[in-house]
């Protein structure tokens, strides 16, 4: 047979190219004789441009200095292809830059992704595609906003602090953003809303380190936000766009300079010409370290599911752990942690772990059964 092995980053543990070896690593221990391609994707978050870097030919790397969620210098990289410059939110507003005591979606902001935009713009691309995913904040993109010429006022006209909690004190947004008619594009890896129950704050808040009784607030000073942002700045309704809650906010925040949403998923997969490869194959693994109610929408895992199913392919989804049961579109979905014996296993050998998964679904994999 031969074995398509498709998945996203692990996150916290593996890249997806680190995942997509130990998946085939496993595979080839029970079956040697199937063959086995590795095609590591990504859906907007972490790894976003890595995938599109070895996808596109032409494109070449740029650095530029930035900061990360709490303001501290850091380098950022994004990848520029002929007018188009493909950003990644998370290398400058990732939960992976901070320690887990520093979480804190009340303090983290969007302002270093605002300062690599500005450079990609200064350094003449015509085109933005930002991958959002991984965030650590839950400013709406207010930080952004300011790095690139907004300034958010509250009642008494001074500039908010950063963060997501000083948005409930806005009272108005002015001035001249410096993005030179650029066209946006938010590739998202969630159709999201803003607010709500599957919004920014309710849905991601607590990954990023917030407090059951934080969420209220947080929510509360969202909700302030888009009201003066659409009030001020427009378009109305930007809120409940789907995708408006990707990255905390941050596809809201590209909706008022004017951005479209496309998905992550989607936009990765064509780069890597995945339609091709599943026709080739005979089964599609796919996998991500979390495969729950969120990867249904507009994750990576589900639009590799939906691109095996329009093939006639079976695809199965190896996750570190798993809510999910099944799905129209898999033919399994197999967990580390239900073969370790629980997280904390998991977590302590995770490269380990995957493969023994590996390995112990193709040892019992069957064409005809599954």
């Amino acid at each position: 047979m031969r074995i398509l092995i498709a998945p996203d980053k692990f996150a916290g543990t593996m890249t997806a190219a680190e995942a997509a070896d130990a998946i085939a690593d496993g595979w080839r221990r029970a079956r040697p004789e199937d063959e086995t391609d590795a095609l590591p994707l990504a859906d907007g978050g972490p790894g976003f441009i890595d995938v599109l870097e070895a996808a596109i030919p032409t494109a070449a790397r740029r650095t530029v200095n930035a900061c990360d969620p709490l303001g501290r210098p850091v380098e950022a990289d994004y990848l520029r292809d002929g007018d188009t410059a493909y950003i990644e939110s998370a290398a400058t507003c990732g939960l992976h830059l901070l320690n887990p005591h520093e979480r804190d979606p009340r303090r983290a902001t969007t302002y270093g992704l605002g300062l690599v935009i500005a450079a990609a713009i200064e350094n003449g691309a015509r085109r933005i595609v930002v991958g959002l995913g991984g965030s650590a904040t839950n400013d709406a993109g207010a930080g952004m906003l300011t790095a690139l010429g907004y300034t958010c006022r509250d009642r008494a006209g001074d500039a908010l602090p950063y963060g997501g909690a000083a948005l409930a004190s806005c009272d108005s947004i002015d001035g001249q953003p410096r993005t030179r008619g650029v066209e946006f594009i938010a590739a998202t890896d969630v159709d999201s809303p803003l607010l709500g129950p599957h919004g920014a704050t309710r849905m991601f808040g607590p990954q990023k380190g917030a407090e059951e009784s934080d969420l209220p607030f947080l929510e509360s000073a969202l909700a302030n936000f888009a009201e003066i942002a659409e009030r001020d700045l427009g378009p109305g309704g930007a809120a409940a766009w789907p995708g408006a809650g990707a990255a905390g906010g941050l596809g809201m925040a590209l909706f008022i300079l004017g951005g479209k949403r496309a998905s992550g998923a989607k936009l990765t997969c064509e780069a890597v010409g995945l339609d091709a490869a599943v026709a080739a194959s005979d089964l599609v693994i796919t996998g991500e370290g979390s495969f729950d109610a969120q990867s249904l929408r507009g994750k990576l895992a589900a639009e590799v599911a939906t691109g095996a199913a329009a093939h006639g392919k079976p695809c199965l989804v190896l996750a570190g752990r798993s809510d999910v049961d099944s799905h129209p579109d898999l033919a399994g979905v197999h967990s580390v942690t239900a073969l370790v014996g629980g997280v904390e296993a998991a977590m302590k050998a995770p490269v380990e772990g995957l493969r023994a998964l590996a390995e112990s679904v193709a040892r019992t994999w069957n064409y005809t059964r599954e």
